[in-house]
């Protein structure tokens, strides 16, 4: 991986600080998702396509398409990793971030910074489509592990400890 130079910062007193590189933009390769392509991952429930994961964006982003049906729900959870933007496609999805809860439609969007605590559920008739996108990558991995848990109602105590491997509790 090649990496663009910043060069040198100067500080105050002539204090020199190297700053830091970043990933050239050019080696990342471009990808074209249909609507109907991804990583199919049912997390508890939670029907997930990953679209574009860390390995597609160098780590910088994961986008992930949710489709559910109304009642799907996370319980009220902290991200201490990274922040979570959710835009909705279709139907209704109830979202409460910091203690706020609001009802989001078809346009709407919502950002949950990490370290504020947030849940969401499915709520009307229809089924919701919500795009949900996690600045920096790297919880679909965790998705990916918790897709592997037998179907049925969930071990709550291995749900946790995934979680808490990649810096999730639950309130």
């Amino acid at each position: 991986m090649s990496t663009c130079t910043l060069g040198t910062t100067l500080l105050a007193k002539g204090v020199r600080r190297k700053t830091t590189a970043l990933p050239n933009p050019t080696d990342l390769e471009p990808k074209i998702i249909r609507n109907d392509e991804g990583t199919k991952v049912n997390v508890i429930g939670d029907e997930m396509t990953f679209k574009l994961t860390g390995k597609d964006t160098n780590n910088q982003f994961t986008l992930i398409e949710e489709h559910n049906e109304p009642g799907v729900m996370i319980p009220l959870h902290v991200h201490t990793n990274e922040d979570e933007i959710f835009k909705v496609l279709e139907g209704e999805l109830e979202l409460t971030v910091g203690g706020n809860t609001t009802v989001l439609k078809a346009g709407d969007l919502a950002f949950g910074p990490r370290n504020v605590p947030h849940s969401w559920k499915v709520i009307g008739t229809t089924k919701a489509r919500v795009i949900l996108s996690v600045f920096p990558s790297g919880i679909e991995h965790m998705f990916e592990e918790l897709g592997q848990l037998p179907p049925g109602p969930p071990d709550l105590e291995k749900v946790a400890a995934i979680c808490g491997k990649f810096g999730i509790s639950f309130v």
